[in-house]
Formats: C-alpha cells, structure tokens, sequence
C-alpha cells in the first residue's frame, strides 16, 4: 500500500464507491489537497460539502485535541454534556426563532429519518412526500423519501410505506414550458391532483424538500413556488422540513439556503459541515413537534458527543467571526462570472446555476435541446483531477461546484484554467473512453 492510488476493490465493499479517479489523499490545507506522491489538487468538492472550513483547521484541531484530552464522548443519552447543550442553544440562535429544541444523530442520513419519526408522531398521520431526483440520505428511511439512483433501491425492499414523489421544478427542462409563472403553477398541480385523486391532504404528514436540489444538479426552484407549496402545506396541517444537509452552514451566502425563500419550516434537518468534519446530524424544530416522541425514540450512543460539538463550535465561531456569509457571496458571483464566460466559450455548457458557492455547471449536447451530456461531465470530471482540480458530477451531467469557502481567489482562477483545458480537451476528442474503466460518476 505505498503508492498514490490505493486499490479498494478487495478491502471495501463496492456499493461504497462512487469512483471518479483513482487518487487518495494524505492531507490538506485550506481548499487545497495533496495526495501521497506530494501532488496539489485544489478542492472543488469539499469533501462533498461536508468541509466547508476546508482542510487543516488548527483552530477546529486545537479545540478537539483539548477535548479529547479532557473526555472523547460519554453517552449524552443518559447523563449531560456540556458541550451538547452549548451547541443546541447556538443552533437555536442561529435560525433565531423562540421555542426550539436540537435532536442530535450521527449522520444527516439519520435525522432524516428522525425528521420522519417526529412529523409522523406529531400528526398522527402516515404519509410522506418529497421530490423525484431527490437525495436524503442512505439510511432506510432516507433513501425511501429519496428517488435519484435505482442502485440505491434494489433488492433492499419493501422501503418505507407511504412514501410519494413529485416533480421537483427544474425550469431549465421545465416539461411545462418556458414560461416561468405558467410552469411554476403545473408543478404546483401535481400536487393538487394528487391531493385529489390518490393521496389524501389529511394523511399526508410532511414534505421533505431540499431548498436547493444538491444531487439532482444545483438545481434552484422558482421562490414562488416554494412560497406557494409551503402555503399549500400550512393550509393542509402538513409539516414542512427542509433538508440542509448539503447547504447549511454559510455554502449559499446565508445560514440555510431556505432563508432565500422567505419560509419557517418547521423542521430543519442539518449533517455534512455542521459536525466541523466530524460525524453530526441535527433537527431542530419547535418544542411542541420535538415532544410529540418519547424517550428512547431516536438515541444513538456517539450522536451529540463532547468533541464533535466542540469541533461543531468552533467552526461556527470562525464561520460568524470571518464573517463568511458575505465572504460566501462576493466568492460566489465572482466564480459564476468566471464559469459565464467558459459558457459563452463551450456550447456544451446549457447553464451556470447556483446560490454562493454551490454551483452547478450544467452540460448538454447541445443548446437547442438541452440533452444531457453525461459522457462530458464524467470525462471533464477525470481530467480536471488528473490535472489538479477536484471535482465530481452529479445530476448525470452537472459538475459539482462546491469548493471549501475559505477558496480565495487566486486558487479560483486557476481552477477555472484547470477546467477550462479540461473543456478543450474533451471538444477536440482528447479524452478516450478508456477513462471509464475507472470513472462511474452518479
């Protein structure tokens, strides 16, 4: 095992692997990586959104290590930990709404599913609706409420029951047109014929929306329409939880990418960066939905421990401190402008999309019918690594724009040379399907 690119297939189970390139990485600093053989990456992906201080944090290691000096972890669910509480009322702090409580898991997969535990408890009612191209999570409850990959569903049934899915608004493929009101209003449809005709309004205990469709593309909804399908929730007693797993935590320019659409859902689900690269998954929601469960509904010996809620502090201290929010959004625009202008040279590029630095890249055949163009976004995906620019596809053709926000401009630019060579090299047929030997992408 001395070399760079470290061959998993007879040590890890295969249904653990989504390969893009053969690397693994030894450490990192800031948004750049460095792989065994010294070589630098600059990080487009952050570790899948989940390292959003980049790599390297002293700060987050210093306040770990203390930590792990004093107590690792003892079992928050029977006895209190410091740590934990600190947390729970600095979460609550940041949505700023009175009268909240944090549910503490393990992974954002998991408090999925306590979302589900707690809007089924809540209103007595069974069923769940959430979002084709969707994607939760891998645990059994998460990945019934998610609809992006068939692999994720075979051979593992029955899932969760009285799951549904509805169109989620893709404009840019908008079966309804172009016309963005006339569009918005048959998505909304959807739901009101189902609400009609197969699911009863009074059964339906929640919808479960990612305000910003991560795995589906970067995809951004129509603020109408999110304001419009939360009214038609208020008026029918249905929870609406938001997952934040992927956007939470400064990625979009604010707190929660649901603060763009001007809503109050009632659950907040938050994983990936929130733990300060250590495993956390969080809900907060109102007191009297979070009381609607019994002890020990949803309990996890390693969930809320002492070090993870210190790294989880500590991050949102130098979050708050560095003001990152604004950092987020001057970064952001600058990026788009600088992807614009790779679209106005490359007609495979259908559209430039996103809040702040979670931006996709969407790639097609061509213009004029806006095909997707898988076998371009994994193969601009390989030679970008191959490179020096780490990044993935998702959505079957969007790269994945989501670098570590402590990303400064120069290391910008020059990922976007990296990309831009990558784009050359796939337009004048210089990357050979040979490449798929390894590459699989979503």
């Amino acid at each position: 095992m001395g070399t760079n690119n470290y061959d998993t297939k007879d040590y890890i189970a295969k249904y653990q692997r989504i390969p893009y390139y053969p690397v693994a990485f030894e450490k990192g600093n800031g948004a750049i990586l460095y792989d065994y053989n010294g070589k630098e990456y600059i990080d487009f992906l952050a570790s899948a959104s989940s390292a959003n201080l980049g790599h390297g944090n002293k700060e987050v290691a210093d306040a770990v290590y203390e930590q792990m000096k004093n107590i690792t972890q003892y079992a928050c669910i029977y006895f209190q930990m410091k740590e934990s509480v600190d947390l729970a009322e600095k979460l609550i702090s940041l949505v700023g709404r009175p009268n909240m409580q944090v549910s503490y898991s393990t992974t954002g997969s998991e408090s999925i599913d306590n979302a589900i535990k707690l809007a089924r408890a809540y209103t007595g009612r069974s069923k769940i609706i959430s979002f084709s191209e969707s994607y939760h999570g891998s645990t059994y409850g998460s990945i019934s409420v998610s609809a992006l990959s068939l692999n994720m569903r075979k051979k593992i049934g029955p899932l969760l029951p009285d799951v549904f899915h509805i169109n989620y608004p893709d404009m840019l493929r908008s079966k309804y047109g172009k016309d963005e009101n006339k569009a918005i209003e048959c998505y909304l449809d959807e739901l009101r014929y189902a609400f009609e005709h197969y699911i009863p309004a009074d059964e339906v205990a929640a919808l479960v929306m990612e305000p910003i469709a991560g795995d589906m593309g970067i995809v951004v909804p129509p603020k109408r329409y999110v304001q419009e399908l939360y009214k038609i929730c208020k008026e029918n007693g249905i929870l609406f939880i938001v997952d934040e797993i992927q956007q939470g935590f400064c990625r979009t320019g604010k707190w929660f990418s649901y603060e763009y659409f001007d809503i109050e859902p009632d659950l907040i689900v938050c994983g990936k960066s929130v733990g300060g690269g250590l495993p956390l998954g969080v809900v907060i929601g109102s007191k009297d939905i979070m009381n609607s469960l019994s002890s020990p509904a949803h309990v996890f010996t390693m969930s809320g421990n002492s070090t993870v809620c210190r790294a989880s502090l500590k991050t949102i201290e130098i979050l708050e401190r560095e003001n990152m929010n604004e950092q987020v959004l001057k970064k952001g625009e600058y990026l788009k402008n600088k992807l614009k202008q790779l679209m106005d040279k490359y007609d495979i590029i259908g559209e430039v999309r996103g809040l702040g630095l979670s931006i996709g890249v969407d790639l097609v055949t061509d213009r004029q019918t806006m095909n997707r163009n898988q076998d371009a976004a994994v193969k601009i995906s390989y030679r970008s690594i191959e490179n020096g620019l780490l990044l993935i596809s998702v959505g079957q053709n969007s790269l994945r724009i989501q670098p570590p926000l402590v990303i400064d401009y120069e290391q910008m630019d020059k990922a976007v040379d990296i990309l831009d060579h990558a784009f050359e090299d796939y337009i004048n047929g210089n990357i050979g399907d040979e490449i798929f030997e390894f590459a699989k992408g979503w």
